[in-house]
C-alpha cells in the first residue's frame, strides 16, 4: 500500500498562533485562572490536554471569575460578547485569527452606512456569529447556492457579499459574480476566505485524483476538516474523516493500493502521524 500525504495537513497560522498565545499563559509561573470563550479550536484532542492543565472552556462571558484571563478563540467572538468582557474586571488575551479579524473589521467598515450583509456561511458556526454581530443593519445567512436563490434581495438596497473564512472559494466566486452582473441589485463583494482554505481544499482536489481512497482527519465538529472530505467525495474519491487512528476501519482500507490522506486546520502533527503509522503498517 502507497500512502501520500498532502503538503498543507494540519495546522494553519491562525490555529498555530492561538495555541502558541494560550501555551504562554499556562506556562506562565503563578499564572491566574485561565478561562477560554468557546472552545480555541475545533479538535477534542487538543481541547483535552489543555483541560488536563487547568484550563476552563466557558461557554459565557459571566463564567469566568474577576482576575482571571479570558481568552478569545480563534473563530473569534460576537462584538457584544466581547463588549461585555471588557466592562469586567477580566484581562483579554484575544487569540483570533488574523484572517479572521480581518473579516470582522471588513464587515464594520462596509455596512458602517446601512448596507445589509448577504453572508456564506454556516449559520450555527462560532465564527459565523461573531462575523454578522459586525454588520451594522441587518444580515443574512446562507449556506448553499439554493440558499442564495431562495433569499429574497429588494432592488435599491445596498448589500455586502462576504464569506466565512473556511468556506469553498470557488462556489463563492462562482456566486459572487452572479450576484454583481444582476442588474438590479447593488452588490460590494468582500473577499473574505482565507488562502489557506483555497491552497487545502485544492491540494485535497488534486490528491482525491490520485488515490483510490481519502482519509481527512480531524475533528468532526470542524467546519473546514468537513469541507476537505466533502471535496474528496465530490472528486468521486472514497473518504473516511476519522478523528483518531482508533476510528480507521483497517480491514475496509485494505482493499485499497493507495490512499490519500489529509487533515484540517485545526488537527495537531501527532494525530495525523498515528493515523500514517497505522496505514503504513497494513
Amino acid at each position: 500500500m502507497e500512502v501520500i500525504l498532502a503538503e498543507t495537513a494540519g495546522f494553519c497560522m491562525g490555529v498555530d498562533m492561538a495555541l502558541r498565545r494560550l501555551d504562554k499563559l499556562v506556562a506562565a509561573p503563578g499564572g491566574r485562572p485561565i478561562h477560554i470563550i468557546g472552545p480555541i479550536i475545533h479538535n477534542p484532542q487538543v481541547l483535552a490536554r489543555y483541560a488536563e492543565q487547568g484550563v476552563v472552556t466557558a461557554e459565557r462571558p459571566d463564567d469566568v471569575p474577576d482576575g482571571a484571563y479570558a481568552v478569545i478563540r480563534a473563530h473569534g467572538i460576537t462584538r457584544q460578547v466581547e463588549a461585555d468582557l471588557r466592562a469586567r474586571d477580566v484581562i483579554i488575551k484575544d487569540a483570533t485569527c488574523p484572517r479572521v479579524k480581518k473579516a470582522q473589521l471588513l464587515i464594520d467598515r462596509y455596512t458602517v452606512d446601512g448596507e445589509v450583509l448577504l453572508l456564506y456561511g454556516e449559520a450555527d458556526h462560532p465564527e459565523v456569529r461573531g462575523l454578522v454581530s459586525y454588520a451594522g443593519n441587518g444580515h443574512h445567512v446562507f449556506g448553499s447556492e439554493e440558499e442564495l436563490n431562495d433569499l429574497s434581495l429588494v432592488p435599491g438596497v445596498r448589500y455586502i457579499l462576504a464569506a466565512q473564512t473556511t468556506q469553498d472559494r470557488t462556489l463563492f466566486e462562482s456566486m459572487a459574480r452572479r450576484l454583481e452582473q444582476d442588474p438590479d441589485l447593488d452588490v460590494t463583494v468582500l473577499h473574505t476566505i482565507c488562502d489557506a482554505t483555497k491552497l487545502r481544499q485544492s491540494e485535497t482536489s488534486e490528491l482525491a485524483d490520485r488515490v483510490d481512497f481519502m482519509v481527512v482527519v480531524g475533528g468532526l465538529n470542524s467546519g473546514n476538516t468537513r469541507r476537505l472530505a466533502q471535496v474528496a467525495v465530490e472528486r468521486g474519491t472514497p473518504c473516511s474523516h476519522v478523528e483518531t487512528a482508533a476510528d480507521l476501519d483497517t480491514e475496509a482500507l485494505n482493499h485499497y493500493s493507495r490512499i490519500g490522506v489529509t487533515a484540517g486546520a485545526s488537527t495537531p502533527r501527532v494525530l495525523i502521524d498515528q493515523v500514517l503509522d497505522v496505514l503504513e503498517s497494513l
